[in-house]
């Protein structure tokens, strides 16, 4: 099964592209959607748009999986990642229909290291040590979409219960 994970951002997105079977994982691709501050809010999300739709084109996934929404002290840097969220979630959506799935941090954090309290040094040493990489993938964004797609690869066998 191919897996699209999806790291949500505004200025960076993170993604990471995972063929996963009978309980290995391989790495196809990762990366980041960048969206240049110089440009309109509208036009940002216009380009996460198309980021997203060109992955999807790409790499043709069969489910995708994204990190839930958490910040914590700037409200408005929160605000422009749910909006780009909202853009990723209705592209997938409409792509992919029922194929899509949601995770929180602490639920990544326990599927790639038994601990939901984990440091992000252990979950980029985990994602390397899943996907039998030669080092951490850069930038932190993309390492943080691929732990996203492994925690869904982990989950998948429960079914639909993390579906949106």
């Amino acid at each position: 099964m191919r897996i699209l994970g999806i790291d949500p951002g505004f200025a960076t997105i993170g993604f990471g592209v995972i063929d996963a079977e009978k309980g290995r994982a391989v790495a196809v691709d990762y990366g980041t959607i960048k969206t240049p501050k110089e440009l309109s809010f509208p036009d940002r999300l216009i380009m996460i748009e198309k980021g997203v739709t060109e992955l999807i084109s790409t790499y043709h996934p069969d489910q995708a999986a994204l990190e839930e929404l958490f910040f914590n002290t700037n409200i408005t840097t929160g605000i422009n990642v749910a909006h780009a969220r909202g853009v990723i979630l209705l592209v997938l959506a409409k792509q992919l229909g029922g194929k899509l799935f949601e995770y929180t941090p602490l639920q990544i954090k326990q599927a790639l290291t038994g601990y939901g309290r984990a440091d992000k040094q252990q979950i980029m040493q985990m994602v390397k040590t899943f996907l039998r990489l030669d080092k951490i993938p850069r930038p932190d964004d993309a390492a943080d979409a691929l732990a996203v797609a492994l925690c869904h690869s982990q989950t998948n066998r429960l079914g639909g219960l993390f579906s949106i």
